[in-house]
């Protein structure tokens, strides 16, 4: 599709030049640039195609970047990216060295706040609205957030906070879409359905224009005062309870509503919430009509869709997990399945099928999920949180204070832990084994592939207190899992290679693997002839196993696909320490610091975390050993 509207746009500034009339065929480009770029990269696909004509409407209206756009979630500003002068960075989206794909501050003065994790918006758009009214700047702020991340508390405690400053600066656009990235769950969804659909409104609406259409004057009067007309038209919404001046729904679509009402919108000071309907997908019946398909794929043909692959792909760890969950709930009916609204994501769609009365999408509120567990814990039964590493981050007080305080009998499945690719820093497990391990009771897991997976997943749900298993984002070595429930002894790890070196009276190097490391701690292993072992467990830790280790060789080395800070070679180390053995340990992890987005495999490659980087950096570290 020629793009020669988009062509002239480099600026919000360049957009301000074109007439209204020319937005709506700006828009299309722009839609099919969106859609073309996505699909030669990868990337969120849905969600910014729903959001084409509200980007282009706050650019076109707010005097950005001086007025500050925050973006929730973050992963529908593509189109936002495109107008703020990095077209030609689509071209590199989520790969390594490439542009990011959520709002990133360093990467644009455009980026107001960093975001990728849900429901921060408010609060952030909040702050930059009181240090504005405390500076004596002139400015507007505006947080744009989507109906799934309105079911988190942190959403509505800053709405509660923003609701009392009148003297504030602060425009909430709520976009409703009725979809986050799984179908959207809870009572808040119901009543923004039931207002949307208002037959109230939507009557008003109609009749209004009927009327007013013999009265071209009239009309296009009623259209500039329109938002204010729909504030008379709508039931009193909770939103005005707060203390935010409402207006809406409108057509998140159609740009001579939204233009005209943001214009109008901007004139006025206090918190205001605006309400906009949206649609994922807009503009691709594919994506349209599957928006969780097309929320983020890989690199596909437009024309073709995504296609299912020619070869079935290896089963993910993800998939083996659903699979467990599944068969797990067969053999105990006192099994719940919790989920922060990640059913796709975190492999419950068949639970949800087979077992609905056991199946729970609680939103976008993981601080609810994991004290939800608990309760459920508390009257015996056995919930099973199905949560990113990442996400768990959000609800680790009550993890403490409502799980391992109480030894309650909840299990985590922590999905995507570790490094996972093109989301990059944000949605990285890196901390999981650091910040789970510290907590009394806890037992953490480390699977090394599928059928470790399924073996571990059995053994901590078999355990009676707060258990958690982390496992990688895709796929693992091919390893079929065996059928059935199985467990292996409680931190009990196991030695997957002897060196021969130990035979010979020759002093040699043991290899401690955590997760999915163990596969190229093994190769590393054969290269050197060390001794690997696959521990399983970071807590409780095979103390056992350590010191047996310790006493048969020359030096030890732990390898992990999270921090090296408080991390299970932290665990290995203090084991020696508690039994006063000195010994060498070479710890290999992850560094102190971000690791930014791009291909899994080479991340790992350029951290030294695969077969040759391992085998280089015990060749460096114990050159005589390693012979």
């Amino acid at each position: 599709m020629p793009t020669k509207l988009l062509d002239r746009i480099d600026s919000p500034a360049d957009l301000k030049k074109l007439d209204r009339c020319q937005l709506p065929a700006l828009a299309d480009e722009l839609r099919a640039f969106v859609l073309e770029s996505v699909s030669r990269t990868g990337g969120h696909l849905s969600s910014n195609l729903g959001t084409v004509e509200l980007t282009l409407a706050l650019h076109y209206v707010f005097d950005t970047p001086h007025d500050r756009i925050v973006w929730d979630v973050g992963h529908q500003t593509y189109a936002h990216k495109i107008l703020t002068g990095r077209r030609a960075g689509m071209a590199t989206l989520r790969q390594m060295g490439g542009m990011s794909g959520f709002p990133r501050r360093s990467e644009s003065e455009y980026d107001a706040f960093g975001t990728a994790h849900s429901s921060t918006s408010i609060s952030a758009a909040l702050g930059m609205a009181v240090a504005a009214r405390n500076a004596g700047i002139q400015r507007k702020h505006i947080a744009v957030i989507g109906d799934g991340a309105m079911s988190a508390g942190m959403a509505f405690e800053a709405l509660n906070n923003g609701g009392v400053m009148p003297d504030i600066d602060l425009l909430v656009i709520l976009n409703d879409n009725d979809m986050s990235i799984s179908p959207p769950v809870g009572a808040l969804n119901r009543y923004l359905a039931r207002l949307m659909s208002g037959k109230f409104y939507a009557a008003a609406r109609n009749v209004g224009k009927a009327v007013l259409s013999h009265v071209p004057p009239v009309l296009e009067f009623a259209r500039r005062i329109e938002e204010h007309a729909k504030g008379m038209v709508t039931p009193a919404t909770m939103f005005e309870e707060l203390g935010f001046n409402y207006v809406g729904p409108i057509d998140g679509h159609d740009l001579d509503s939204l233009i005209p009402t943001l214009q109008n919108m901007r004139k006025l000071t206090g918190p205001r919430f605006l309400h906009v309907v949206t649609r994922k997908g807009r503009g691709y019946k594919l994506a349209e009509a599957d928006p969780v398909l097309y929320h983020g794929p890989g690199k596909f043909d437009p024309a073709v869709g995504i296609a299912a692959p020619a070869t079935p792909p290896r089963k993910t760890f993800t998939q083996v997990f659903g699979e467990w969950l599944c068969d797990q709930a067969a053999a105990d009916s006192r099994l719940i399945g919790i989920t922060p609204a990640m059913r796709e994501g975190s492999g419950l769609v068949e639970f949800e099928q087979r077992y609905p009365d056991r199946y729970f999408d609680v939103g976008i509120a993981e601080q609810h999920a994991v004290t939800f567990a608990a309760g459920l814990a508390c009257e015996g039964l056995k919930p099973v949180v199905a949560i990113y590493s990442t996400f768990l981050q959000r609800g680790y007080d009550q993890m403490i204070h409502d799980v391992a305080l109480q030894n309650l009998d909840v299990t985590f499945a922590l999905d995507r832990a570790g490094l996972v690719g093109a989301d990059g820093a944000t949605h990285a497990g890196n901390y999981d084994i650091a910040f789970v391990r510290c907590i009394p009771n806890m037992v953490v897991a480390t699977p090394s592939d599928e059928a470790e997976c399924r073996l571990l997943l059995s053994t901590c749900y078999a355990y009676p207190g707060p258990a958690t298993v982390r496992y990688p984002r895709g796929a693992g070595r091919g390893v079929v899992p065996a059928p059935g429930l199985d467990t292996v002894p409680l931190g009990k790890g196991v030695v997957r290679r002897e060196s021969g070196r130990l035979g010979a009276g020759k002093p040699g190097i043991a290899i401690l693997a955590f997760g999915t490391l163990a596969v190229p701690a093994l190769k590393a292993g054969e290269a050197l002839d060390a001794t690997v072992a696959d521990m399983r467990f970071v807590k409780p830790i095979d103390r056992e196993l350590i010191l047996d280790l310790a006493s048969r060789h020359a030096a030890l080395v732990t390898v992990e696909e999270g921090c090296i800070m408080g991390g299970a070679g932290s665990a290995v180390c203090e084991t020696l320490n508690e039994a006063g053995v000195c010994l060498p340990v070479l710890q290999l992890g992850l560094p102190d610091r971000f690791i930014d987005h791009g291909d899994q495999a080479a991340l790992l490659a350029g951290l030294g975390l695969d077969a040759a980087g391992i085998e280089e950096s015990i060749r460096t570290r114990f050159p005589e050993w390693a012979k």
